[in-house]
């Protein structure tokens, strides 16, 4: 990881509340016109998963400017002294801060998990905000049986007491569902998912979030009101092939919906794809150079003709 640290730079800014968070940027080598991408992890998760992503985009044949956002609560960010803050609604308002603050006019979103909630949320009542989307094995329909899931380990998942500890225990946890990960890739995702403390793994999140994820209200309303909010944009929709969140009838019920949706399915991978491989990571590469080229020549249309 240490080898890795100057392929982007640090961010840290106040949000509305006064709660101070932080963000990386991957510059690209020179100045970029391509959309920039921002991207929002999961629900414990943090900017350190879109590494592989943000290196792969801002670099190569068409360099862009990319984002990555810890939460509240998440990364490097701080904790909210009220748990009750810890929501989409409020993580939302953050992000339009974050927005705000980079300067960052119609973005691609990449949002995984928790972060596709945000994208759709942002979506529905800032339409502008948004220039396309990448939902990573998340949708309008969120399966019980996944949700079960995550409540059983939010908060409740001992602290390892080594790196060597950590890498095991979150490969026992996931290998059944992510088989196509090299075993020696689980090192690499334990330190994204842990903070590091002095040589140590330390929480990546805040334990009180546990407090705000409770499955006793019954199954969550489904989402299509909020997915209607992204038909304007292009979209990719990532499923992975072991998902117990995001199901493949709902995925085809996306792409039917949506004027403008490409679906991928991530082989050998749950919920939710690390967009660490290099067959996924070229997916989402491909798909953002449509969408520029498409802008592109939507640009050129609207340019005057001179008759001479």
């Amino acid at each position: 990881m240490v080898a890795q640290a100057r392929s982007w730079k640090d961010i840290y800014f106040t949000v509305r509340d006064g709660l101070r968070l932080y963000a990386r940027h991957y510059p690209p080598p020179t100045v970029s016109r391509r959309k920039p991408v921002l991207c929002l992890a999961g629900l414990t998760r943090n900017s350190r998963d879109f590494h592989d992503l943000a290196v792969a985009l801002s670099s190569g044949d068409a360099p862009r400017d990319v984002y990555a956002l810890d939460y509240r609560g998440r990364g490097l960010s701080q904790h909210d002294p009220d748990w009750r803050n810890y929501t989409v609604q409020i993580e939302m308002l953050d992000v339009q801060d974050f927005i705000a603050l980079a300067a960052l006019e119609k973005p691609a979103i990449i949002g995984t998990s928790r972060g596709g909630l945000i994208t759709m949320a942002l979506a529905a009542v800032q339409p502008g905000a948004v220039g396309a989307a990448v939902l990573n094995d998340i949708g309008p329909v969120i399966e019980q049986e996944g949700l079960i899931r995550i409540a059983g380990y939010v908060g409740k998942t001992p602290l390892p007491s080594s790196w060597e500890d950590a890498a095991r225990m979150v490969a026992d946890l996931n290998r059944a569902a992510f088989p196509a990960v090299p075993d020696e890739q689980w090192a690499e995702v334990a330190r994204q998912w842990y903070n590091d403390n002095k040589g140590y793994p330390a929480p990546g999140y805040d334990p009180a979030l546990a407090k705000t994820f409770t499955i006793t209200d019954g199954p969550i309303p489904d989402l299509w009101p909020q997915f209607t909010a992204l038909n304007r944009v292009p979209l990719l929709v990532l499923r992975g092939e072991n998902s117990d969140i995001l199901s493949a009838a709902t995925v085809a019920q996306m792409c039917a919906r949506h004027p403008n949706c490409t679906a991928y399915t991530v082989r050998g991978q749950g919920h939710a794809p690390l967009l660490k491989d290099a067959e996924t990571i070229g997916v989402i590469v491909k798909f953002l150079a449509e969408v520029d080229a498409k802008a592109e020549a939507a640009a050129i249309e609207q340019i005057p003709t001179t008759v001479a």
